[in-house]
């Protein structure tokens, strides 16, 4: 973890089961506590869609401290309370918890953080020993493993199976899509499904064609995005399908630089209009300006840099 910051900004989370229960108590610690804002979501404690804290989550800064009243307000589990806080630190972020002995931003802190791994690791050793030791014992009495069910291909069973595969599915498809959905919006039908898995791979985002169409599509059947992302991107010639990538790129992420932009492209191994695989800060600049003058609309700080 960081070094503490002297007066940290503090940014609250707070979840409540239903939209029937009140988030005020939580709320009324979180302001005593001095958090500057305070994000509150609602949501049962085992779901694994949070869309509100995978926000939080990704647009946390360097320094700040997310804060909560108890630990069992923020994770299902001890391992994914780790896996948060494992999140904050690649941000460069603390954690605090006011009920609970953790503040990663203290030795203390720390200390009872690696207490918990360890009983994390504990419990995942003594579940695969039971799991283990169960089968054995399932085996020696006759009984075979796993689910009577699908074993004899019942449809009823394999029915309840697909359904509940799919609710997990699309759980983790509403709560992560803020973070890829609004490149998608941007650059379909215009782009090639090809071109925009590029993109958000040189951002960290590992899809494939065929992941993100269908990703697309469930949110699509489930009226939550536009049915026109679906439809067949127009063919182009080289030089406007070059022109219209990079000011995708640009409107992506309007705190790119030319020379940024430039970075994107060798690292997604897009030819420079010559051939090359060096992009300087010009020939990025040469594209953006042809994108402005065809009435793309590019964010005020890259059409300043043009």
């Amino acid at each position: 973890m960081p070094p503490p910051l002297v007066n940290p900004r503090l940014i609250g989370y707070s979840r409540v089961s239903t939209e029937d229960q009140a988030n005020d108590a939580q709320l009324d610690e979180l302001h005593a506590a001095g958090c500057a804002e305070i994000h509150q979501e609602h949501g049962s404690g085992a779901s694994r869609a949070r869309p509100v804290l995978a926000r939080l989550l990704r647009e946390i800064k360097p320094g700040e401290v997310l804060v909560v009243v108890r630990l069992d307000r923020l994770a299902r589990s001890v391992s994914h309370l780790l896996e948060v806080i494992e999140t904050l630190e690649a941000r460069k972020a603390h954690f605090r918890s006011l009920r609970d002995p953790i503040d990663t931003a203290t030795p203390q802190g720390i200390f009872s953080l690696q207490v918990l791994g360890a009983v994390a690791q504990l419990e995942r050793s003594l579940i695969s020993e039971r799991t283990r030791a169960g089968i054995k014992a399932a085996k020696a009495r006759g009984k075979k493993p796993g689910n009577p069910g699908m074993r004899e291909r019942r449809p009823e069973a394999i029915r309840k199976i697909a359904l509940a595969r799919e609710k997990v599915y699309m759980d983790d498809l509403i709560a992560g899509a803020d973070r890829w959905m609004p490149t998608v919006r941007r650059m379909r039908p215009q782009h090639p499904w090809g071109d925009i898995v590029r993109v958000l791979g040189s951002g960290g985002q590992p899809w494939t064609v065929a992941r993100l169409r269908r990703a697309v599509g469930k949110l699509v059947s489930q009226h939550m995005a536009d049915p026109t992302l679906l439809r067949p991107a127009p063919r182009k010639n080289p030089e406007d399908r070059l022109m219209t990538l990079i000011a995708g790129i640009a409107m992506t992420d309007p705190s790119l630089s030319l020379r940024d932009i430039g970075v994107q492209l060798e690292r997604m191994r897009e030819r420079t209009p010559r051939g090359g695989l060096t992009w300087s800060a010009s020939s990025v600049k040469k594209q953006l300006d042809r994108a402005r003058k065809a009435g793309l609309a590019l964010p005020s700080s890259l059409q300043d840099a043009v």
